[in-house]
């Protein structure tokens, strides 16, 4: 399943979010611009290494990405989730909560891969703290998904919260299912990051609160 858009409307431009997306992009044709040595020493530097870990890696790890299909979908998962919880927040408490759950997202793969020593990217981790506040806050929003049915191709409106809940179960059952197997053998996806990441995102929309303006249209059917 492929989510194209959400049906929550939202009240504000979400310069933020666009900001984000512009970030990681110019930093994305910045990698593709390197020869590979100067790749991989970049990746290496500045992507999280658990096993010798560097605390700015913790945010410089967010905007690098491992290829044209990392980047691109995180950053249209970013855009379908990211304005409307933007919209709650207000844009620098929005700019802090992405921050906080990629931190989060982060400490969660570290704990559980400590002895690790492959580089890990990716703003996964925050765009999952981006989803889970979309759950708290949208869950009865629908999202047009694409669906694969045998060999073709369909849409459905799905609601926000078996669409999120679902992704939620998938990256908690493969985390779990990782556990006592090398990631050295394995490369692939940092499960607990999104774990964590989407735990942070539910708590610190709470925490955080919301904009006047959305409490007092919280109550609007989509």
């Amino acid at each position: 399943m492929f989510p194209l858009r959400d049906t929550a409307p939202s009240f504000s431009k979400p310069v933020v979010t666009i900001g984000l997306i512009a970030a990681n992009l110019l930093v994305f044709f910045y990698e593709v611009s390197l020869d590979p040595y100067s790749l991989n020493h970049l990746i290496a530097q500045y992507g999280i290494v658990p096993d010798r870990l560097h605390l700015y890696s913790i945010v410089t790890s967010m905007f690098l990405h491992g290829g044209w299909l990392h980047v691109l979908g995180n950053m249209w998962f970013l855009w379908i989730f990211g304005d409307n919880v933007e919209d709650v927040l207000g844009h620098t408490r929005y700019l802090l909560f992405y921050l906080l759950c990629g931190v989060a997202a982060a400490l969660a793969h570290i704990y559980f891969n400590a002895d690790s020593r492959l580089p890990t990217v990716g703003a996964s981790g925050a765009i999952a703290g981006v989803m889970g506040a979309y759950l708290v806050k949208f869950p009865r929003a629908r999202i047009l998904t694409l669906v694969p049915i045998f060999l073709f191709l369909t849409t459905f409106e799905i609601p926000a919260s078996i669409i999120l809940l679902y992704w939620f179960a998938i990256q908690a059952v493969s985390g779990f299912g990782s556990i006592g197997y090398s990631q050295l053998s394995q490369g692939g996806v940092a499960w607990f990051a999104h774990v964590g990441g989407f735990l942070a995102g539910m708590g610190l929309v709470l925490l955080m609160g919301t904009r006047e303006r959305y409490s007092q249209r919280r109550d609007f059917r989509w």
